[in-house]
């Protein structure tokens, strides 16, 4: 056989039995360079025809520590903590820049295989209608530095930039939410698009943080109570943060977007850790502690390590809640006011600031709870205005529209 360009499937399998046959041609012979020229054009032909994927990323530190002799403990210094090495090895959680540039750099892994992305399924892409983005505002907010351009350019690249965030992992971050649609306590008129994409950007921010690992033993309703102690402190939503992310639990500060009417939302994240998010649809004091505390009674009571379930919640709502809705604004009312203490100090028929005042210094919480109950109770939203911490809470959150996670 003559070596010629191989150009169909005939001629590669021809070729492959040709070099078997001159392999032990002996060098500097016809044969041997016959044999050498086969191979070179049966290699132009497989690249062409029969491409080898480069490994992906967890399988490249996977086959980096075989060779290495690297145990998981071993990779904390370049991942992080034992979980976290849990999760990237297993595929939960997306490596970040500093993971990729501490294992490249240490380990020698390739950056280009640590810094491949899973592919979003292109008949997931092909159902999106990338034009019903709020992207007017995503571009106003920030949620994409190192884009500079206006909305109709950011539809241009929305598969490249809207994509990940939606798709994080290569997955449809609304998983949960066809089957716990009954739980999305919102009007008729909500936003499917900005309610996606606001999820999206919650979970895209919990996942570029670190936490502890999760223990949800700890997550009971004393948990709760212990956070809402923390309201006495001049900062308090800044403590409860760094203190939930000890516990292995994120929260996101992120405004609400245009169509979504939400206050908060509790949900996984792909690692299989609480994702608690407020809105400060309200610069309250009031509203903020009651919409943590509801949305970590979700925590509590609704959600595990593999839930489907995600609760994007509108407390204004006048949608009838659910059996979830309506446990979690009982576990919330009762952690931040025990039902003992309402009670005996005839909470919702106070009509004076010092009342107000006494009890929440019996029951370690900041007045603007107690306000906020009896405002609600009522139905009369000028009583204690002067008393529900109007204007005290973005403060502390400069960054609530672009989006940041507390820790």
């Amino acid at each position: 056989m003559q070596p010629k360009v191989i150009k169909t499937e005939a001629d590669y399998q021809a070729a492959l039995k040709q070099v078997e046959i001159l392999w032990d041609a002996a060098p500097g012979t016809s044969d041997a360079d016959q044999a050498e020229l086969l191979t070179l054009l049966i290699e132009k032909y497989e690249k062409e025809n029969y491409p080898i994927e480069a490994p992906d990323a967890v399988s490249a530190i996977k086959f980096r520590m075989e060779q290495a002799g690297l145990t998981r403990n071993d990779m904390i210094p370049y991942i992080g903590s034992k979980g976290r090495v849990s999760e990237i090895l297993s595929g939960k959680r997306e490596l970040s820049l500093a993971m990729i540039r501490k294992l490249h750099k240490e380990l020698g892994i390739p950056a280009e295989v640590l810094l491949q992305k899973k592919e979003i399924p292109a008949e997931a892409l092909a159902h999106v209608q990338w034009d019903r983005f709020p992207l007017g505002a995503m571009v106003k907010r920030k949620w994409f530095p190192c884009f500079a351009g206006r909305a109709n350019d950011l539809l241009e690249q929305a598969e490249e930039l809207i994509g990940p965030m939606v798709f994080p992992n290569g997955q449809d971050c609304r998983k949960q939410k066809l089957a716990a649609r009954q739980n999305v306590r919102k009007g008729s008129t909500a936003d499917d698009y900005a309610l996606w994409a606001w999820q999206g950007r919650v979970l895209r921010l919990a996942a570029e943080t670190n936490t502890n690992d999760y223990d949800s033993k700890a997550m009971t309703p004393e948990f709760i109570k212990n956070i809402a102690k923390l309201s006495i402190l001049d900062d308090g939503p800044v403590q409860a943060g760094r203190v939930l992310a000890k516990n292995g639990v994120a929260l996101v500060i992120l405004n609400s977007l245009s169509g979504t009417h939400l206050d908060g939302a509790a949900m996984m994240s792909l690692s299989g850790k609480p994702v608690v998010a407020v809105t400060l649809r309200h610069d309250r004091l009031d509203n903020f502690w009651f919409t943590l505390a509801h949305e970590l009674a979700h925590v509590v009571l609704h959600l595990t390590k593999d839930t489907t379930e995600c609760f994007l919640d509108d407390l204004e709502s006048k949608v009838p809640k659910n059996q979830k809705e309506k446990e979690a604004d009982t576990l919330a009312t009762e952690s931040l006011i025990p039902p003992r203490e309402w009670t005996a100090a005839n909470g919702p028929h106070m009509i004076a600031d010092d009342q107000v005042r006494v009890l929440a210094l019996r029951v370690h919480i900041h007045p603007a709870i107690v306000a906020g109950r009896i405002r609600f109770e009522k139905n009369t939203y000028v009583l204690f205005s002067h008393l529900v911490g109007q204007r005290l809470l973005r403060k502390h959150f400069p960054a609530y529209q672009t989006g940041l996670v507390v820790s």
